[in-house]
């Protein structure tokens, strides 16, 4: 198979990334009062306390808009070779995980903030693989 052949290690990233995105963008839409609920707790003694639902719906739009560009990138690298897509999927990754760290930072939930580094490291990783 092409795509594996010529893209293995980017591919395998970018189906990581886009199924761990897509799992909880789903999370996020079938149980929105669960998640806000939650995540309203966790946050209660942060500055971001009053702005859960805002702020939620901006990691959903962002992580969802993550996943297509992945998905669509995956396909592009198997038809064409052509990377930027995946890349900018990617990229839209590492800012949602930006996000979350600001917000695991705030709530001062330090092993929250410090389970991010892998993913930031593997998205980082995937991003200089498509761009070199």
């Amino acid at each position: 198979m092409k795509l594996l052949s010529n893209y293995p290690t980017e591919v395998l990233i970018l189906l990581f990334l886009s199924i761990t995105y897509f799992i909880s963008a789903y999370e996020k839409i079938t149980d929105w009062t669960g998640n806000v609920s939650f995540i309203k707790a966790h946050f209660k003694n942060s500055p971001l306390k009053n702005k859960v639902p805002f702020l939620l719906s901006i990691v959903l739009i962002v992580e969802s808009i993550a996943v297509l560009f992945m998905i669509i990138g995956i396909f592009q690298l198997y038809t064409s070779e052509v990377k930027e897509i995946a890349s900018f999927g990617l990229e839209l990754s590492a800012v949602t995980l930006l996000f979350l760290l600001i917000g695991q930072r705030l709530a001062k939930d330090y092993p929250g903030a410090m389970s991010l580094t892998v993913y930031f490291t593997l998205t980082v990783f995937g991003i200089y693989l498509l761009n070199k």
